[in-house]
């Protein structure tokens, strides 16, 4: 059987400058997995030229053995919340329907079916009560919920999440999580861009770390260790600890 994501030999640049460069992986179904490394590492271009939104130089991306663009049904993706234009007029509920728009096509019209469940992904986020409110009177958490609620509301078997954890407060982040962890039990696959070294044993079944190349991959306990952070950041690596937790400080 063919798996979620495999990416073979992938290349990109910007102005000639090598931003990805020969990256080959394959992703197992059912995992939460995060991918991590320094800024500038490519860890949103990664995700971006899975989905075809910007050029490769080479290589190939397939979803389930078949090109993106035969599978866009079935791939759900969440933005950078920075990359969205909150003052669009339009408000919760219309976003997440937007969600359902791949199952419909664009010339049928969402009906009381569609309706009903784009409330229902709301209420997963916590976010039912706000369903009428314009998306520009939202709080920065709470508008990353609705983006959250539109790739629920796509009903995907494969998520790409960019830094879904940016900018939202401790309810919402632990909301994010479960949510995360709900798609998993139901053998969803989900790869999330993330920047915080302290929770990612917490959150991830494996990691991605990347940094232009593919530095590993593979399970977080042997993947996520202070050796191989060490050839991703290309700094040195201390471990903080206090009673309640450990933190790692790439410096």
């Amino acid at each position: 059987m063919s798996t979620p994501l495999n990416i073979n030999d992938l290349s990109v640049a910007y102005q000639k400058k090598p931003v990805l460069r020969n990256i080959s992986f394959e992703v197992p179904e059912g995992k939460l997995i995060g991918i991590v490394g320094p800024n500038g590492a490519g860890k949103s271009t990664l995700i971006k030229a899975a989905l075809g939104l910007i050029p490769r130089l080479s290589g190939s991306v397939e979803i389930y053995g078949r090109p993106y663009r035969l599978q866009r049904k079935i791939v759900g993706y969440v933005p950078q919340r920075e990359s969205v234009d909150w003052d669009f007029p339009t408000n919760a509920l219309d976003v997440v329907m937007m969600g359902r728009y791949g199952h419909l096509g664009w010339i049928k019209r969402p009906g009381r079916a569609e309706k009903d469940f784009a409330m229902e992904c709301l209420d997963k986020v916590g976010m039912a009560d706000f369903a009428s409110r314009q998306i520009s009177q939202l709080s920065g958490g709470q508008q990353q919920r609705i983006f959250l609620a539109r790739a629920l509301a796509q009903d995907a078997k494969l998520y790409f999440m960019d830094e879904p954890f940016v900018g939202v407060d401790a309810a919402t982040e632990k909301a994010i999580i479960t949510l995360l962890n709900d798609l998993k039990a139901e053998g969803k696959t989900v790869l999330v861009v993330h920047h915080d070294l302290a929770t990612v044993k917490d959150y991830f079944d494996w990691v991605l770390l990347l940094n232009v190349e593919l530095k590993a991959f593979g399970p977080t306990n042997s993947v996520f260790t202070p050796e191989k952070l060490q050839q991703t950041y290309g700094g040195k690596l201390a471990m903080l600890e206090n009673e309640n937790q450990s933190s790692l400080i790439i410096t």
